[in-house]
């Protein structure tokens, strides 16, 4: 079906025009059609690809071989985790983790769980002592974010750590960065390292090289699609953001065997991110209920009742579903979708009868439209044989774990985005229901809501001991959308308002290659 569809500033047909709208001047984006370049680069030599595997055997040999120390076998699992090429010997690093454990539990038995209360003193503080080991200080901070409901001398460590790092750099703010920035960042880190290894250095660059081939192959083929579809000229109300949305999902799996599910799951979250500003940023009250209800039917024969902007949007969504139509039937995915939109709706009628709802209210509703019970549960489609239809059950009954990671994105998105959104005429935000039933400040709310973030966190470190209720592969896809959500939202709104963070992320995962 082709569809002429004319730019949003010429909708002089439109009985709606004469409408206020909700507008916002979003920033174009940054990258114009620089990835459209690397459509035709070739991928790697047959040379490299065999050096790669020679040094996977390598560390594979330096994985497997005894030694006397546990101490030892975790530091290198620890570099290879961190250096992010532990996709490669998941199985090896399960086994060995399990044996230490089943070592270590055999030796000190039940008072394994009091391990940290040996670096407190005699009136239950942490040892001063402690705040000279800047390295110890920073592998503790990090396995505070691993604790979880009633583990209190964790959260005693985490306030200890955060103080001291943040006083040793002062422009310290540590964020739960994403897996693939942070293996980027550590190369320069190891390197420093004097008792580094070199062959497992080497094949980390070098494999890191080769997969950032094929990311900026793929990032090529969405960019090709998004410029076919022409958003950025026909629908100038929205945020035009490809390049971000690939690097969000980059950020939830970057293994190359996730090639499919990464352009799929990108593609959904820009026709999100779309429909959302439709919502937010455009459609007057009564477009919004004919694409509501266009959506409910989920026909393209619908496409006529639209005005004119929305019908582009309408096909070109409904033909990116149909890519995942052997995947999941059509129940399920038009289901996920109406959830969202409905929720996009709920919130449109609220401010158009000018009603506040309560906290409960508003959570109950704003957990749907962060967007994020979606994008989970399509994150599975295109993970293999692992993604049973007992998965597929699982997740789209929204456990906990996916409660939680939709509770830290919506919060930490109305914490950084109210000020801006309130500049105009804009759908109260959780912090506004929040102040009006409780009569409290905004500095308040915010504290409280960092409780609620951080107690969010330990529901998904909870979801993800064993044994858990599906595989850890695929719970790994909540915590990774939760670890961008802090990346992205820690400070500021970065998607929308692109940032150093953004800008650095993209360009050192997606630009820049490691110097070998």
């Amino acid at each position: 079906m082709s569809l002429q569809v004319s730019a949003v500033p010429a909708q002089t047909k439109n009985p709606n025009s004469n409408k206020k709208r909700p507008l916002v001047n979003y920033s174009p984006s940054l990258w114009g059609d620089h990835f459209l370049s690397y459509a035709n680069d070739s991928m790697e030599t047959n040379d490299n690809l065999e050096q790669v595997q020679r040094l996977k055997e390598e560390v594979g040999k330096l994985l497997m071989d005894p030694i006397d120390k546990s101490s030892q076998k975790l530091e290198l699992i620890d570099a290879i985790q961190r250096l992010d090429v532990s996709y490669h010997f998941e199985s090896e690093i399960d086994e060995i983790l399990q044996q230490i454990y089943k070592d270590h539990h055999n030796e000190v038995g039940k008072e394994d769980n009091d391990i940290l209360n040996k670096f407190k003193d005699n009136k239950g503080n942490f040892k001063e002592s402690l705040i000279h080991d800047v390295q110890g200080m920073s592998h503790l901070y990090e396995a505070t974010h691993m604790r979880v409901h009633g583990e209190d001398i964790l959260d005693e460590a985490l306030k200890l750590t955060t103080t001291y790092l943040k006083s040793v750099v002062t422009n310290l703010n540590p964020t739960l960065a994403t897996q693939r920035v942070e293996a980027r960042h550590y190369f320069s880190t190891y390197h420093e390292n004097v008792s580094h290894n070199e062959v497992l250095l080497k094949f980390a660059k070098l494999d890191f090289n080769i997969l950032q081939k094929q990311h900026q192959k793929e990032l090529s083929h969405i960019s090709r699609w998004w410029k076919d579809l022409d958003f950025a000229n026909k629908l100038s109300f929205a945020r035009d953001r490809v390049v971000e949305c690939y690097f969000w999902i980059l950020g939830v799996y970057f293994e190359p065997q996730y090639s499919i599910a990464r352009k799929i799951l990108t593609k959904i979250i820009c026709m999100a991110s779309t429909i959302d500003d439709i919502y937010d940023a455009y459609g007057t009250y009564e477009e919004l209920e004919l694409f509501t209800g266009a959506i409910k039917r989920w026909d393209i024969n619908c496409i006529d009742q639209l005005p004119e902007y929305m019908k582009l949007c309408y096909k070109a969504h409904l033909d990116v579903y149909e890519e995942i139509e052997d995947e999941m039937s059509k129940e399920g995915k038009s289901y996920l979708m109406k959830k969202l939109v409905q929720a996009y709706f709920v919130e449109a009628k609220w401010f158009n009868e000018g009603y506040i709802p309560t906290m409960d209210e508003y959570m109950s509703n704003a957990l749907k439209s962060s967007g994020y019970p979606t994008v989970i549960t399509i994150s599975f489609v295109g993970m293999g044989d692992i993604v049973t239809q007992e998965a597929f059950q699982w997740v789209s009954q929204e456990p906990k774990i996916v409660k939680a990671a939709s509770t830290i994105s919506r919060l930490m998105d109305d914490i950084v985005s109210q000020e801006f959104e309130q500049k105009r005429e804009h759908f109260v935000s959780s912090i506004d229901c929040y102040m009006k039933q409780h009569g409290v400040s905004k500095e308040e709310v915010h504290n409280e809501f960092q409780k609620q973030i951080q107690n969010a966190w330990k529901d998904i470190n909870q979801g993800c001991l064993r044994p858990t209720q599906v595989p850890m592969l695929l719970l790994t896809r909540v915590l990774n959308f939760s670890q961008v959500m802090d990346l992205l939202y820690k400070d500021e709104d970065a998607y929308t308002h692109i940032g150093e963070v953004l800008l650095q992320g993209v360009s050192s995962l997606l630009v820049d290659s490691v110097p070998i």
